[in-house]
């Protein structure tokens, strides 16, 4: 996908500061070009592999090389070392294959892992000249099988944010863009109508529309009728379909529909918080994702109110470009740093790159939580995220209102505690009385109307109470008169 630079345009900002001592860094990447949608199942593309493969190029230079411009403290350079590194993707074909073609250009293959000598003096050759094998771990909840849904909040598996983006379609706002977009589709019709049927050609399917037509214009020699897709229309294809995207992503009064976004954030807290306590934690995270994540990011940190050179606030709004990456470094002013590193002695700043990071395109340092500065204390960091992040099953249960599968063992609190704004409520008291309390008093009520029911038998059947001792002895009854079939029936269900 070529480079939005007509609806992303990032700020400059200064070198890095080579005093700081760089601890870690979090990358959250989107995958490189694929195929389209609409032609399940889509598949990361030869363009797509090489953008993918030249932004870890970039990173490696940055982060890992011995002449990194920006080398993380204490990570190996040229054998990978895999208790510094973590990588992630969704169970999703395009997003795992970006992963792989982003790890093969951050550890290239070296001559050190190429070959071994064993016991008995005999040398193993290793395949593909030391290529070196980088596990991808599977991120669950965040993904699997986006790339070939055009609904991404579907691949959340999170009913409430799915709910909120729903009410998208009801708005007046986007009632009012379908209405007035109608024709403008309308006359798409010789474009797409091997795919799309008239009643399915409208801006309710603005983005596989855009991503049908857009993976056309990249790939295919010939369009139909492509005399339609002057350079205007693909930008209003380009715009409805950001626009369409963004208010599925994002909702300032409904915050559950950035659930992805939610996730990212408590993910990259928990990362680089371990790296900060000790030096044998990984170093360097990276998560392929889709773009939606990265919207819900950008709308939770704030980031919309952001200018970019343009002197306007929208930079941060849409789909960003194949490729994008967002990124979260962890500094310290100390020359040596020892572990655990005390947190008054950790900042943080966060880098976004709109398409293929390259030496000719870096990211640039954008502020977060409406900073004024590039850098922000850890601590204030770290306060202003757990705000909204989420970052356990149960938090993601109770926000999310899913009560199967995972979520049973919480399914008692899940609706007591969302708030109207999808936000998590604390549930561990109610009217002053702790959870704990009420327990007791509940178990003391129950056996109270035990003991009622109880008394009530005694004196309906005429029974009464006898000491143990005049009770038969088990060796007085007649073996007869026990029922084998029942007593191990009985014994078989104690035991389930």
């Amino acid at each position: 996908m070529p480079t939005l630079q007509t609806f992303f345009i990032l700020t400059s900002i200064a070198p890095l500061i080579q005093a700081d001592t760089l601890l870690g860094a979090y990358i959250f990447h989107r995958h490189g070009d694929r195929t389209a949608k609409q032609t399940p199942p889509a598949n990361l593309t030869d363009l797509g592999y090489r953008e993918v493969f030249t932004s870890g190029s970039y990173f490696r230079d940055r982060y890992i090389s011995s002449t990194a411009s920006a080398r993380i403290n204490g990570i190996n350079s040229d054998q990978v070392k895999l208790s510094q590194l973590q990588i992630s993707a969704p169970a999703d074909n395009v997003l795992m294959s970006s992963a792989m073609g982003f790890s093969q250009a951050l550890y290239p293959a070296t001559e050190a892992a190429s070959n071994e000598t064993l016991r008995n003096g005999t040398v193993v050759q290793a395949p593909l000249n030391g290529y070196q094998l980088i596990p991808i771990a599977t991120v669950s909840n965040t993904g699997a099988s986006a790339e070939d849904s055009g609904w991404l909040q579907s691949s959340t598996d999170c009913g409430a944010a799915e709910t909120s983006s729903n009410e998208y379609f009801m708005s007046p706002e986007y009632l009012s863009v379908l209405n007035s977009t109608q024709p403008f589709y309308d006359r798409l019709a010789p474009v797409v109508n091997a795919t799309f049927s008239p009643s399915q050609l409208s801006f309710k399917n603005a983005y596989t529309i855009f991503d049908l037509i857009n993976v056309a214009d990249i790939h295919n020699a010939t369009v139909p009728a492509s005399d339609l897709l002057t350079p205007d229309t693909l930008f209003h294809l380009r715009t409805l379909a950001n626009t369409h995207e963004w208010n599925l992503a994002w909702n300032t009064s409904s915050t559950i529909r950035a659930i992805a976004g939610a996730q990212l954030a408590a993910q990259v807290v928990d990362f680089l918080n371990e790296t900060a306590t000790s030096s044998s934690k990984p170093r360097l995270g990276v998560q392929f994702g889709n773009y939606a994540t990265f919207s819900s990011y950008f709308g939770l940190s704030d980031l919309l109110n952001v200018p970019g050179m343009r002197g306007t606030t929208d930079d941060f709004h849409g789909v960003c470009d194949y490729a994008s990456a967002a990124v979260w470094e962890l500094y310290t002013s100390s020359d040596d740093p020892t572990y655990p590193i005390p947190a008054e002695d950790l900042h943080i700043r966060f880098a976004f790159h709109n398409g293929t990071s390259s030496s000719a395109s870096e990211p640039q340092y954008y502020p977060l939580f409406n900073g004024s500065s590039q850098g922000m204390s850890w601590d204030d960091f770290a306060a202003q995220t757990n705000q909204f992040s989420v970052g356990t099953t149960e938090t993601w249960c109770q926000a999310c209102g899913n009560s199967t599968g995972s979520c049973a063992q919480y399914a008692g609190a899940v609706n007591s505690n969302i708030g109207s704004d999808g936000a998590v409520h604390d549930s561990s008291s109610s009217d002053g009385m702790s959870n704990a309390v009420a327990g007791v008093i509940g178990a003391i009520v129950t056996l109270g109307v035990i003991l009622l029911i109880e008394v009530a038998a005694l004196l309906l059947f005429g029974l009464r109470l006898v000491r143990k001792r005049k009770l038969p002895a088990a060796s007085a009854i007649p073996d007869s008169h026990v029922n084998h079939e029942s007593a191990v029936s009985t014994v078989g269900h104690a035991k389930a």
